[in-house]
């Protein structure tokens, strides 16, 4: 088997893809690219069998109500709400709400902050995989599905706070440190320097970490009426496995 992960910006040059390879017992780093474009993008998810994308699939359905009825020029608000209340909804998905209520922590709304940015370009690389044969289920269940290091870190018991940014780098160290203490199986080979370089290559591995507990049934998926809102918003898959379990059968 083989993952990868896609630590998706607005623009390439703080895009990063990684690709795993999974023998018997045990994972290998093989490539690491910074500064993707949307080319090489396309063709790593086509070349997995999983691709694990850090960025929404989607923006939440009752935004794009909100959206429309606005353009008509007919927005309500619903009665007894106000404020950030009613706002709720329209700036996180289900999605970021399930993972906030499980961790703790908020994703960035796509709705609302500049991560719209990255999941325009998402939306693209989503329509040219389709035209290529490989639909995406945004709930996951196809080749792509969506990830989020952070959570996948602090579920993992990894450090998942302070490494972002030049300034940070020590910081960094001590993550690929930690992953290194906690998965021996994980071979980070020639590219353990990039890791210790680049956050973006870093969460690049993480999402194809992701990806691999994703294809192993280890993650969250949506139930009842969490389904209809992850079919068009998107669904991010959180682990529910120790990190070990991606090489074992435990």
């Amino acid at each position: 088997m083989v993952t990868a992960g896609i630590d998706l910006a607005a623009e390439a040059v703080r895009t990063a893809v990684a690709w795993l390879d999974w023998p018997a017992g045990r994972a290998r780093l093989v490539r690491v690219e910074v500064g993707a474009d949307d080319a090489l993008i396309v063709d790593a998810a086509m070349g997995a069998d999983k691709a694990g994308i850090d960025c929404p699939l989607g923006w939440p359905d009752r935004f794009v109500d909100f959206v429309t009825a606005h353009r008509a020029g007919h927005v309500h608000v619903p009665e007894g709400l106000v404020g950030r209340a009613w706002r709720r909804d329209l700036a996180l998905r289900v999605t970021d709400q399930v993972v906030h209520e499980q961790t703790g922590l908020t994703p960035l709304s796509v709705s609302a902050d500049r991560i719209g940015h990255a999941t325009m370009r998402c939306a693209a690389v989503l329509a040219e995989l389709a035209r290529r044969g490989r639909p995406v289920d945004r709930r996951g269940g196809g080749v792509v599905v969506e990830v989020y290091p952070a959570a996948c870190l602090k579920r993992w018991g990894l450090p998942y706070r302070g490494y972002k940014r030049a300034a940070n780098l020590g910081e960094l160290g001590r993550l690929v440190d930690c992953l290194r203490e906690m998965a021996p199986w994980l071979d980070l080979g020639e590219y353990e320097a990039i890791c210790r370089a680049s956050d973006d290559a870093i969460d690049a591995v993480m999402s194809a970490l992701a990806a691999r507990a994703s294809a192993r049934g280890l993650v969250t998926v949506p139930a009842g009426e969490q389904d209809g809102a992850a079919a068009t918003e998107g669904w991010i898959a959180l682990p529910t496995a120790p990190l070990e379990c991606l090489v074992n059968d435990r």
